[in-house]
Parts: C-alpha cells; structure tokens; sequence
C-alpha cells in the first residue's frame, strides 16, 4: 500500500511520529509473519519543501503532487488546542491547497485518514459530511456545532466509514496507524502493537473529563456546577433547571446538542469520576463512597463503575 504522510506548518510533532514509527515498524516486523503482506511504501509529502513543526521542528517534505494516485493519505493532527484559533487556521487561506488536496483525493474516491485536530481540517474540508467520525474527545462540542453534518462519535478511538478513517485524541494517531496495518494483517497489526506495548483502547470515554466538556456552554457549565453540589442526593432534573433559571426541556435539550448525552447520564460520568478519585485517594468502603455520590447501594456503584472504566473496583483501588 501506498501512504502520503501530509505535513503542514504547525503539525502535531507526536502525532507525526507516531504515525511514521508504527508503519516503520510493520515494515520492518512484517518479515516474522509466516506469510508476510506487502510492505508500505510511506512517503512524506508537503506543499513546501520544508515545513516547520509545531514544536519547531524542520521536516523535509516530497511535492505533494507525489501523493499515489490509489494510495491512502494520511493527515496528522495540528499542534492547536484553543478552539477558535483551530478553526480559524483549519478554515483559513493557508490551508486552502490543503483542503483542496483532501478534497480532491476522496474524489478520485481514495482512503483518507486522520485523528485528533487533524480530523477539523477533513470536516472543513468537506469529506465527512453523511459519514461516522470521531475526534478528540475534548473537543467533540466545538466539532458538533461546526459540522452538523456529520455523525460524530467521540466515545470510538477509531471509526472507518465509507473509505475514510478518523480517531481520537493526541496519541490516538497509534491507534489510527495500527488501524492502517490492521486493514492489511490483523496479525501484523498484533505484534507491532506488542513490540511497541501498545494496550487495545477502543473507546475513549474512559479518559474523558466532564467537566472540560462542560464548559464549552454557559448553562452546562453552570448544570456541571450545580450537579457537583448535589452528587449526594438523588436525581432531580426538576430541581437542577429551577435553581438554574430554566425549563427542563431546554437544559434537557442543550445538554444534548453540546455533550450528545442525556443529563441523567452526564450526572452519572460526574459521580463515577469522584467515585473513582475516592477509590484511588483514601480508604473509604465503597458503600460509603456509594452513598457520597448518590447511590444508596454499592452493588449500584460497582456496576456503573464497571460499565463506565472497564475494570472493577479493586482494580481502580490499585491504580
């Protein structure tokens, strides 16, 4: 398979590397397979013969006209984390040849892929409108408003649809080259991860913070702030939107549109993560920490706790 490795002014430097590193390393592995798949041929393209990374770093880039032609083109994040100021470079002139490169690959209908910020510059670029997608989770209310058009799922780490591949944040970019691998030898994609001590994370709400979601919107925010006052009582959504000047059905609604979740279960996030701080921080029972954040019985807690981090109680005490 060919890959084209876009690099911009200001790429993610780790992003970058991760993604070079893992397909160096199924070339390099691919020969311990009884039946070893073609190598990758990876090129480093760019609109500049040098581009300088985010960290400030100078990498020498190919033309980007020397992207193959049914080859895959991979676009690593940018090394950006305001918002605004993300969209506005991922929108702006400077990356108009960028945009009309990915535009212009997925017409000729060739596989794309990109993960964390990067994921900005394909939306803007129009090749995720009707398809399924994920992003940096902390970023997924900025994305949702922006581009209304796609389907986004912020829990996945890597989602493929239709020929074109995203995943989530920062260090995400491993797992969307494994993912690469992957589509040519799950065995291969294995053992590279194995060499590499790569763990399997196929979701990332494990390491989302609510409260940094949160405070992409006023009333969330100030429902975030609210909720952490009362993780002790039971769930009163009435009450929330009384004290917090609103009807139920608006903040029920706004929850929505910005977190793409119901307040019921982002109360539930906020009481799993102090539960989980307790559970790391002191040596409270699990029944009094149940009761601290909301549940009368820790047989509730445990399974929620489950549900949510993937592991057990004990093995969150251990952490």
């Amino acid at each position: 398979m060919d890959v084209s490795v876009l690099v911009y002014d200001g790429v993610f430097d780790s992003g970058l590397s991760a993604v070079l590193d893992v397909l160096e390393a199924a070339n390099a592995m691919r020969g311990e397979l009884p039946q070893p798949p073609p190598a990758w041929n990876v090129t480093t393209i760019g609109f500049s013969r040098q581009v300088r990374t985010g960290a400030g770093h100078l990498v020498t880039a190919e033309p980007a006209s020397a992207a193959g032609t049914d080859g895959l083109l991979l676009v690593p994040a940018l090394a950006e984390r305001r918002p605004d100021a993300l969209l506005e470079r991922v929108a702006g002139p400077d990356m108009a040849d960028t945009r009309k490169l990915i535009t212009g690959h997925r017409g000729r209908g060739e596989s794309l892929a990109s993960a964390c910020t990067g994921t900005f510059l394909l939306a803007e670029s129009g090749v995720l409108a009707g398809r399924r997608a994920t992003t940096t989770w902390w970023l997924a209310p900025v994305f949702r408003r922006r581009y209304q058009d796609v389907a986004l799922d912020e829990s996945s780490m890597v989602i493929t649809s239709r020929g074109v591949t995203t995943a989530g944040a920062a260090f995400g970019h491993v797992d969307l080259a494994l993912a690469v691998v992957r589509t040519v030898s799950p065995a291969l994609a294995d053992l590279v991860a194995r060499y590499l001590v790569v763990d399997e994370r196929p979701s990332q709400s494990a390491y989302a913070i609510p409260s940094a979601l949160a405070q992409s919107d006023p009333l969330v925010a100030a429902f975030e702030r609210w909720a952490r006052q009362h993780l002790d009582t039971p769930d009163s959504l009435a009450a929330a939107a009384r004290d917090l000047g609103v009807s139920e059905r608006t903040l029920q609604r706004t929850v929505r549109r910005v977190l793409n979740t119901t307040p019921v279960r982002f109360v539930q996030d906020l009481r799993v993560e102090q539960a989980t701080h307790l559970l790391r921080t002191t040596d409270l029972s699990l029944e009094t920490i149940a009761r601290r954040v909301g549940y009368e019985h820790a047989a509730t807690l445990r399974a929620l706790l489950r549900d949510r981090t993937g592991t057990t109680t004990a093995g969150l005490r251990g952490r």
